[in-house]
């Protein structure tokens, strides 16, 4: 076995358990008991981890430290040394972003008669999207209703949510699933054909349709197959470094950037979709995280200093189940699915001491409190702690060969460190997984800007303050169709004004008289700061672009 021998003393503590947890089922929480439990161990309340605003839209609110620092960022560049009187690219729609967001917007905004470009930061497809494993919520069954659907995500955003958001999410959800089968998606199915659904945590009822335990990955490959097929524009390795306004303070398209070449790209656009995804390569509190490598808020800052208006940029979600050991898998995703199959959390003594599916803030509160609070987790070589998800279970309470048909990637991604999750537990702590708010949006994914439009993890307000299992990789087809419709026609009736970078000089004066411009970084980041040669390519980059008393990104 590949586990320590004092590990493996904590796992025959977590066998010697599973007959008594096979009969006793554990009790769900009440509100009265998740409040504290929140307060007490969910990061989100650490009031030292987080800082008010002090300027834009949001001047006053919160932000954890290192979104706010790029938020109030200098920008990338210096609009005297840039003229706005070529362009190379002319559309109806602009869209920055490709997973499921962009990907759906794309398809949707073509179909409605617009002239699309689609720009990405690296390549089709890299996003969160590809590493969504458990599934798509929609209330598609007798026994279900959107209603109920809408009750479930309510609660579980601890009512913070916008209801006509919600509303949008639950109605469209069985046409989404419909319209990806109609794509080509091959979802599970039971023998009669019917389809093959789960539970998740904060769900009353079974409405999580899956692709065994890689539904994202399904997901991008027939948007990513139905894009190409239909021949629609795109750029590659060409983030967006800044929006382009005219007179009126409507968008009217971008400045971007080509990361192979060092050029800047001009694009004119009558309306625009942000759909760049979340934030976890950021690492908030220095959490681990599963977000791919992209994914660093530019969406949110660049529709920030243009202007709009955030929501609930103070809670990220911390999925509950990131892998702890082996070290080289630190932070991936351990999919919520393993837990709707029937897995259980214990501790190092093979307690369980949560209900393995209450919704995902309060499960990963009670890890955080049995490892720092109650001194019941496992350390690891490398210093980490984390609790034991007991994946056996699932065979024993669903019958052998569950876990092999059900999550055969999960089985693939232990098995090549030699752990077998047939037959031994998995080591998890939480892993900074989604940001729940971002820029606000109305049903058609339309900002407070004129002409800018947002769908996917960058917008906010749909999931309120804890998003549900299953609703993200809802909520991206929803809002991505959505707002590629309204945005083709936006275009049609928009007429735009003179194109200028006027916002970009009013944000670099407010900053400076608040006198933060030599203590902020350059934003958007574009790329983690894992090694010295992405930074110091793009650091060369700006500095050439620079006004005087900005700064290098860190």
């Amino acid at each position: 076995m590949p586990y320590p021998a004092y590990m493996e003393e904590s796992i025959r503590k977590v066998e010697a358990t599973r007959e008594k947890r096979l009969k006793e089922e554990m009790p769900r929480l009440s509100d009265a008991e998740k409040a504290p439990l929140l307060k007490e161990f969910h990061p989100d309340f650490i009031e030292k981890n987080m800082r008010q605003l002090v300027v834009g839209p949001n001047k006053g609110g919160k932000a954890p430290l290192e979104l706010a620092d790029l938020l109030e960022g200098n920008s990338r560049i210096d609009p005297a040394k840039i003229k706005i009187d070529k362009f190379d690219f002319d559309v109806d729609v602009l869209i920055i972003g490709f997973g499921g967001a962009g990907a759906s917007a794309a398809l949707l905004a073509q179909e409605n008669g617009a002239k699309v470009l689609v720009a990405t930061k690296l390549r089709l497809g890299d996003a969160n999207t590809v590493g969504a494993q458990a599934g798509t919520q929609a209330a598609d069954r007798p026994e279900d209703s959107p209603l109920i659907h809408y009750i479930d995500t309510i609660g579980g955003g601890h009512y913070a949510n916008i209801p006509e958001l919600v509303e949008a999410l639950v109605k469209d959800a069985p046409s989404a699933i419909k319209w990806l089968e109609d794509l080509g998606i091959c979802w599970d199915k039971n023998p009669d054909g019917s389809m093959h659904e789960l539970s998740g945590g904060g769900a009353s009822r079974l409405r999580l349709h899956s692709c065994r335990d890689y539904t994202g990955l399904e997901e991008m490959r027939v948007l990513r197959d139905e894009f190409r097929n239909r021949q629609i524009d795109f750029l590659e390795y060409a983030p967006a470094i800044e929006l382009i306004m005219d007179e009126k303070g409507t968008v009217c398209g971008a400045v971007l950037v080509n990361l192979e070449t060092n050029e800047l790209v001009l694009v004119k656009a009558k309306a625009m979709i942000l759909a760049t995804g979340g934030i976890g390569r950021l690492h908030i509190q220095g959490f681990p995280t599963t977000n791919h490598y992209g994914a660093t808020a530019d969406g949110m800052v660049l529709a920030y200093r243009a202007g709009a208006e955030l929501i609930f940029i103070d809670t990220m979600q911390y999925h509950p189940t990131g892998a702890v050991f082996p070290v080289q898998i630190l932070g991936q995703l351990v999919t919520e699915k393993v837990r709707t199959l029937g897995a259980q959390l214990c501790n190092i003594e093979g307690e369980q001491f949560i209900m393995p599916l209450e919704p995902r803030d309060v499960v990963a509160s009670a890890i955080i409190r049995e490892c720092k609070g109650r001194n019941k987790g496992i350390k690891t070589p490398t210093g980490e702690l984390g609790v034991w998800l007991d994946s056996p279970m699932i065979d024993l309470i669903r019958g052998e060969g569950t876990i092999a048909r059900e999550l055969p990637a999960m089985v693939r991604q232990f098995g090549r460190y030699n752990i077998d999750i047939i037959k031994e537990p998995m080591l998890i702590y939480p892993t900074l997984h989604y940001q729940n708010g971002g820029i606000k949006i109305d049903p058609d994914g339309a900002t407070t800007v004129p002409g800018l439009f947002a769908a996917g993890e960058v917008a906010g307000g749909i999931h309120g303050r804890n998003r549900l299992i299953g609703n993200s990789t809802l909520d991206i087809f929803v809002f991505g169709r959505r707002a590629g419709r309204a945005a083709a026609h936006y275009a049609k009736k928009s007429k735009t004004g003179n194109p200028a970078l006027e916002h970009v000089r009013r944000w670099q004066k407010e900053i400076e008289k608040a006198g933060i411009a030599k203590s902020r970084p350059i934003s958007p980041r574009l790329l983690p700061d894992y090694a010295r040669q992405p930074y110091d390519y793009l650091a060369d980059y700006a500095k050439d672009m620079l006004a005087p008393g900005q700064v290098k990104a860190a």
